[in-house]
């Protein structure tokens, strides 16, 4: 009699966060590489790029909430695909902007990318929920470092791929371009992503794995699909109550405003202030978002391995995550260099160690309440993206005013800091929050 086989679907799910979110980023980062042949057309200055590149991040804000609740109350797989579609045809609109006067295809151009931002919104929070679904505790944080290290890997692909697209081609084609391989990306998710009771290869003993060590795997199942939606204001206000989960959320502020220098400004420094060409900057920008993936695993791999050896949460996640924000700071040295091999290097370590203590993902899947998965990953990412709303506009306005980037890396730097004084000091012991139905409801 054969042994009955258990499956490791789960690994092929959290390649297709992987990609799925490669490419979001990839949709994000477009405009940083792009930016100075489009600011030459559109005669932007650095305050007006600045507000250009913010525009993704305030609908993207605004729609975290209204995203966890879509989540929670219609499931994952259908939100994120729709997503997927919606960024495709943003992205695809946004080339045709090129060919209108320049003050109107910038307001045409911010539209479209306050309109990606919205439909992106479900991502991240899917990411978090589909991960707390389909892994146990033990594994969620290499699972969560994964797909969180496509932010480093989207410089990797998409910096040298549109930096030699803008460079023989024009900054419209980059748009085109990304459109496309997102709207076939969205083709292989609905073929792929399915809740973890209704996966047409798992087996029972990769469920039971999954259910045994903590994993939710009954999520968008059965009676689960027809739960209220949790997008109330009390709930909200719940969810707000508990200083664990304000800790976290004031930590992914910080980390996410390292997050928006290197997907905004950081080629566009490399550009202005280290007079490389854009060709040069997509493959100069792609060694350190190199060392941010590894970063990103190693982070990932390092928490586990803790997390097993001490069975404390908050040992195995904070760990990772102050070693990192502490390397982070060490971009501030290049200041101190004309030296671009030694600001590479420096920028490389930076990337590094934010991709090593960036679990804010990880914290969040072991800390959020059971039913409200969703609304508390939507919370956290709408802290975490207000940052960036602020951070290109702030490093833009450093800029314009100074000349320089120096006081810009300060202020990164500053931010990381800010990230291991809210997780050793407002965080305290991580755990998972547990609310009542009556106190989610408003009535206990």
């Amino acid at each position: 009699m054969s042994t009955p086989r258990q499956t490791r679907v789960r690994y092929l799910i959290v390649f297709m966060l992987f990609v799925a979110s490669s490419f979001s980023y990839g949709d994000r980062v477009v405009l940083s590489i792009v930016g100075i042949a489009l600011s030459k057309q559109l005669h932007l200055d650095p305050s007006r790029l600045g507000w250009l590149l913010s525009s993704f991040s305030w609908a993207y804000v605004v729609a975290q909430l209204p995203a966890g609740g879509l989540l929670d109350r219609y499931g994952s797989k259908r939100v994120y695909g729709y997503s997927i579609i919606g960024w495709s045809l943003c992205g695809i609109l946004a080339g045709f902007t090129g060919y209108l006067p320049a003050a109107t295809a910038f307001a045409a151009l911010f539209f479209i990318r306050l309109l990606s931002g919205a439909v992106q919104a479900p991502i991240f929070p899917g990411n978090g929920r589909i991960v707390a679904a389909w892994f146990p505790s033990a594994e969620r944080g290499r699972a969560s470092a994964i797909f969180n290290s496509s932010q480093y890997f989207a410089l990797v692909f998409f910096g040298p791929l549109m930096g030699w697209v803008v460079t023989h081609f024009n900054w419209q084609m980059c748009f085109w371009l990304g459109g496309l391989m997102s709207l076939v990306l969205s083709a292989v998710w609905f073929r792929t992503v399915y809740s973890v009771k209704e996966h047409p290869s798992i087996s029972q003993l990769e469920i039971s794995h999954i259910e045994v060590g903590g994993g939710l795997a009954g999520m968008d199942y059965g009676a689960a699909r027809k739960s209220p939606s949790t997008l109330t204001w009390k709930a909200v206000r719940l969810l707000l109550s508990s200083r664990m989960l304000v800790g976290i959320y004031i930590g992914q502020y910080c980390i996410t405003a390292l997050t928006w220098f290197f997907l905004t400004w950081f080629p566009i420094y490399l550009s202005q202030a280290r007079h490389m060409s854009m060709l040069k900057v997509g493959f100069a920008a792609s060694l350190p978002a190199l060392c941010g993936v590894a970063g990103g695993i190693l982070g990932g791999v390092v928490s586990d391995k803790l997390l097993r050896r001490t069975s404390n949460l908050s040992i195995a996640r904070k760990t990772p995550i102050v070693l990192g924000m502490l390397c982070s700071l060490t971009m501030i040295g290049c200041n101190y260099t004309d030296n671009t091999t030694i600001v590479i290097a420096l920028m490389a370590l930076a990337f590094f160690g934010k991709g090593f203590g960036a679990l804010g993902w990880t914290v969040i899947s072991d800390a959020a309440p059971r039913s409200m998965t969703g609304l508390t990953g939507s919370l956290f990412n709408l802290f975490g993206n207000t940052a960036g709303i602020l951070t290109p506009l702030i490093i833009g306005y450093i800029v314009k005013r100074t000349g320089s980037f120096n006081l810009a890396l300060v202020y990164v730097g500053f931010m990381a800091l800010c990230a291991i004084i809210s997780y050793l000091f407002i965080v305290g012991d991580i755990h998972r929050a547990e609310f009542t139905q009556e106190q989610i409801e408003g009535r206990a």
